[in-house]
């Protein structure tokens, strides 16, 4: 289970290799201006994350200074599983509670 900040970070990284501020960028469009993270935040997950096997770091090019983040295949795999049980979530809530519809778009 992620937090949903840790969530939009992988969901970031599945469509490409990005660097930190291209993350928090990315996070930003996804969520609709809905979630917006800080440096603290992003680092610590991608640490974690990198500890974690799920991500790993390449060092771009010398001149940018910049390191780029991607998803591993076992990053993919447990966004793969994090996705399917939310999936299931929703599907849980819409049969214990019917008619249930959002009161706003995201």
């Amino acid at each position: 289970m992620f937090s949903p900040a840790a969530l939009q970070i992988l969901l970031a990284l599945a469509h490409e290799e990005l660097h930190g501020y291209g993350i928090m960028q990315a996070v930003f469009a996804q969520s609709d201006g809905q979630i917006k993270i800080g440096s603290g935040t992003l680092y610590d997950n991608l640490k974690r994350f990198m500890d974690q096997g799920l991500v790993c770091d390449l060092q771009s090019t010398a001149e940018e200074g910049k390191r780029l983040y991607r998803l591993t295949s076992a990053g993919n795999a447990a966004l793969s599983d994090e996705i399917a049980r939310l999936e299931r979530v929703v599907k849980d809530a819409r049969q214990r509670v019917p008619g249930l519809r959002p009161t706003r778009t995201i």
